[in-house]
């Protein structure tokens, strides 16, 4: 690694926590007006910048930030990468989890696009998938590709579904 690329590499990282820190004071701010206890848990993960909202109280209280399916969840990730936008001035694709939401949301997904890679190479045939979001789609994405598989996304937004071919 040159002295350039090790720069670059420190430069994305700390760009990657400061993202971390805004969306952590935005979200520790909305915890306070929404009357909700949880701890704010910064990361970096795969060049993105990802912060939890982990619950110590009881869990439902934080289901309330995640919604139906998630819909919540998705308006207040939205709504974060705004604040850290303003911010920073830069576009953020920072991913925010709520009570083990995503993680569990992926584990569910992973397997889904397992055995979807299964279904086509067993039956030579393509497999379509339900209509998912952009997060759902990326995380079967790479279960289909870890399988050895290719899949696209078809289909206009908010019936974009993903189809593994065989």
């Amino acid at each position: 690694m040159t002295d350039t690329t090790a720069a670059e590499g420190t430069d994305t990282l700390s760009r990657l926590e400061q993202e971390g820190e805004i969306a952590a004071d935005y979200l520790e701010g909305l915890l306070d007006i929404a009357d909700l206890d949880g701890d704010i848990d910064m990361d970096v993960e795969a060049d993105r910048a990802a912060v939890s909202i982990i619950g110590d109280g009881p869990a439902r209280d934080l289901q309330k930030l995640v919604g139906r399916d998630g819909e919540v969840l998705e308006a207040l990730q939205e709504l974060t990468r705004l604040a850290v936008h303003r911010e920073t001035g830069d576009r953020s694709r920072l991913m925010l989890d709520v009570a083990g939401f995503r993680a569990r949301k992926r584990e569910e997904l992973t397997e889904l696009g397992t055995k979807a890679a299964e279904d086509a190479k067993g039956s030579g045939e393509s497999v379509k998938l339900r209509p998912m979001s952009p997060f759902e789609r990326k995380v079967v994405h790479d279960a289909v590709a870890a399988a050895g598989l290719r899949s696209e996304s078809e289909g206009e937004e908010p019936q974009r579904c993903v189809v593994v071919l065989p």
